[in-house]
């Protein structure tokens, strides 16, 4: 009964604090449209004050950014924000395991919603054949290899000043906030066959297709923290492998070092055995208390954006005047 109450409570402190950071989000996104908005209308629409928190719809421009930082030593002005979450994202991920995809990320948020509807609806999510389901798992993996190479590796230092310095990078908000509010025909089609898919299968789009979630997972690799099993306690009745949304077999692993673990603790939660599972540091016995765990990687992120409050690299320095001009032009940027 005790270990069941551990389970439920688990499973309520992630979903509070997935929507709770998801109604977060929406409220930045429709600011910034309000935002947008009154650029639009000439300046007749109320003005509504610009959050940076939008700058994390930017991962991409974040990572040409990062270069830009490494190879100068500047961090680019017009986005600083887009660059200090994602050092704040990657940062979880070498400490605390890939924490952010299970515990904020608004994407993973809907897709869990998504297979919750499928279990209701069928009683079960369903597998994808495990030859097929390795194949495609590196698809996320390509595409991650492919943008590292076209920024990190490919574009010269020069051409990556230029592109910092486009009124493109500047507006790259605003396209992004188009891409969702005048979205195409096949935009929309392929965001509902995506939806779908994932009402069928856990996690399509984050188990197949996302770079991002790739990126983490790799780093997350070196984090002290990791599902450890004892085995003298083990019953193995794998009820923790059965949880894992990411189809670990933990009950066979003294310790989860995959890439695909998002740290959500759903094994922990569903193991009947007390201190037989835990998210532990390497040589730990005592299991800490559950909350810890999320603790940390949410202060992980939080400092990270503290710290670039603090710094000054939060907010853009584009100005009014700057808006006024450049977004009424975005229609028209390509490049």
């Amino acid at each position: 009964m005790e270990e069941k109450k551990t389970q439920i409570k688990i499973a309520t402190l992630r979903t509070v604090i997935q929507w709770g950071f998801f109604a977060g989000i929406a409220v930045i996104g429709i600011r910034f449209g309000m935002f947008v908005q009154h650029f639009e209308s000439g300046g007749t629409a109320p003005f509504v004050n610009r959050s940076p928190g939008v700058d994390g719809f930017l991962p991409i421009g974040a990572l040409a950014s990062l270069k830009f930082w490494l190879s100068t030593g500047v961090i680019n002005p017009l986005h600083p924000a887009a660059l200090v979450i994602f050092l704040s994202i990657i940062v979880m991920s070498l400490l605390s395991k890939k924490s952010f995809c299970s515990w904020l990320c608004p994407v993973g948020t809907v897709s869990e919603s998504a297979a919750l509807v499928g279990r209701r609806m069928f009683g079960r999510t369903f597998r994808i054949w495990r030859p097929l389901d390795a194949t495609l798992r590196g698809i996320k993996y390509l595409l991650l290899f492919f943008f590292i190479k076209i920024i990190l590796i490919d574009m010269p230092n020069d051409a990556l000043a230029k592109f910092l310095d486009t009124p493109y990078w500047a507006v790259s908000d605003v396209k992004m906030l188009y891409f969702f509010t005048r979205m195409s025909s096949v935009t929309l089609v392929v965001l509902t066959i995506l939806a779908v898919l994932s009402v069928f299968f856990e996690g399509f789009w984050c188990r197949y297709f996302c770079p991002y979630g790739a990126l983490l997972g790799l780093v997350s690799l070196v984090s002290p923290l990791k599902i450890r099993r004892d085995h003298s306690l083990c019953t193995g009745c794998r009820s923790c492998s059965t949880a894992c949304p990411a189809q670990l077999p933990v009950h066979e692993r003294k310790t989860i070092r995959s890439p695909e673990c998002n740290g959500c603790l759903s094994c922990t939660s569903a193991c009947p055995e007390k201190e037989a599972l835990r998210m532990a540091l390497p040589l730990q016995r005592k299991k800490h208390p559950t909350w810890l765990f999320p603790a940390v990687a949410l202060g992980l992120f939080g400092a990270g954006i503290g710290v670039g409050m603090a710094t000054g690299y939060w907010q853009s320095s584009l100005d009014y005047a700057d808006y006024q001009r450049l977004v009424p032009l975005v229609p028209y940027l390509s490049h």
